[in-house]
């Protein structure tokens, strides 16, 4: 490893610049993560953002989260049978039936995912 410098008055200062990140926007998942890690995790959470490897983590455990998500929904539903014929018969019975899967899945995800 090479250090430069640079020569501020009487003074010699590295020339240091931090390691490309990557692109992307954290969504519910990746906050939730980057929230529990610095709560209940500081030296995970420390470790990581000086290593450069924090937002990479949280955009992992991101994508995983939100594919286990649509993966668990569908399994789910269609094993308690809520289906378009549900939705097009009794449309409040689905909206009740969907919503207590995707909470039932959520609690899933962030309880093997999340808060791991």
């Amino acid at each position: 490893m090479e250090l430069t410098y640079q020569k501020n008055g009487d003074y010699y200062i590295p020339n240091i610049k931090m390691d490309e990140q990557p692109e992307g926007m954290l969504t519910k998942y990746g906050i939730l993560r980057r929230d529990y890690l610095k709560e209940n995790k500081k030296g995970v959470y420390s470790g990581l953002l000086l290593s450069g490897k924090l937002m990479n983590h949280l955009l992992e455990i991101q994508e995983t989260a939100e594919q286990r998500m649509e993966l668990l929904t569908e399994q789910m539903s269609q094993s308690q049978g809520v289906n378009e014929e549900l939705k097009e018969k009794e449309p409040t019975k689905w909206v009740q039936m969907m919503n207590s899967v995707r909470q039932s899945a959520e609690e899933m995800v962030l309880t093997e995912l999340v808060y791991r």
